[in-house]
């Protein structure tokens, strides 16, 4: 995953660009990293960087291993990220819409937020099928390989999308559409129908329903349900469609406001 690029501009300040580059490198790699790793990625001088390296690691945002010379996103980044999720209108209006969607398909339901290229993970509600524990609140994923990210494209003009995707689109599984024109043919439909569908293109073995929240224009947030393959029946495939569709004008009403 490439790190993002500072915009130009004589108003930044250089230390805090680099602060938040190595804070978003960290979120974007989990685990931890030697120093050589890390100045690689992001290209800063061995000196300084280790300097901001220290200096985080003091005030909690980063944390280090028994040796100290590895590093990885510490505790801090998460209270953060805790305190956004917490303080949010919309993850709040859509939580007991979340629930009743859950209940009714009885699969995995996720509420996402377009940021770039990618959807970020606000609230999940786990499948009552699903034994193992699995929360995606907090990742985040290329658009044009969800079908959260699909929906919400889509509320996009072709201009729009043509100018936020590269030709070429990353491949996650051997179904992700990566030509950026045939996309935009998927959107148009998407527009017509109004859902997305994520046919195992993020996850094998995994199909994903999605519709955008229109509560402004384009849409930044949308919602989806999760359903491994081998348990999708056209029955069941039609009830979480409709599910998701009936779901997104009660959550159009609480959100329209924001």
């Amino acid at each position: 995953m490439a790190l993002p690029t500072a915009a130009a501009g004589g108003s930044q300040v250089k230390s805090a660009v680099r602060t938040v580059e190595l804070l978003e490198f960290f979120a974007g790699r989990p685990g931890i990293h030697t120093l050589a790793e890390v100045q690689t990625a992001v290209g800063y001088p061995k000196s300084s960087l280790y300097m901001l390296l220290r200096t985080l690691v003091e005030l909690g945002w980063v944390e280090t291993d028994a040796t100290g010379t590895r590093y990885g996103i510490g505790v801090r980044a998460l209270l953060v990220g805790t305190s956004y999720i917490d303080g949010d209108a919309v993850v709040a209006a859509a939580r007991p819409i979340l629930d009743r969607l859950a209940e009714e398909t009885t699969e995995t339901i996720h509420l996402a937020r377009l940021d770039g290229t990618n959807v970020v993970y606000l609230a999940t509600r786990q499948s009552q099928h699903y034994l193992r524990p699995f929360t995606r609140v907090g990742r985040r994923l290329p658009a044009h390989s969800t079908s959260l990210g699909k929906a919400l494209l889509a509320t996009h003009t072709d201009d729009q999308v043509r100018a936020l995707l590269p030709e070429k689109l990353e491949a996650l599984t051997e179904h992700t559409t990566t030509d950026r024109e045939e996309l935009i043919k998927q959107l148009a439909v998407i527009r017509e129908r109004g859902y997305a569908v994520d046919a195992e293109e993020n996850t094998v073995g995994l199909r994903c329903f999605g519709v955008a929240i229109p509560y402004r224009t384009p849409a930044r947030d949308a919602i989806s349900c999760s359903v491994p393959v081998a348990r999708l029946t056209p029955e069941h495939e039609a009830t979480v469609r409709t599910a998701l569709l009936n779901a997104r004008d009660p959550l159009l009403m609480t959100t329209r406001h924001l």
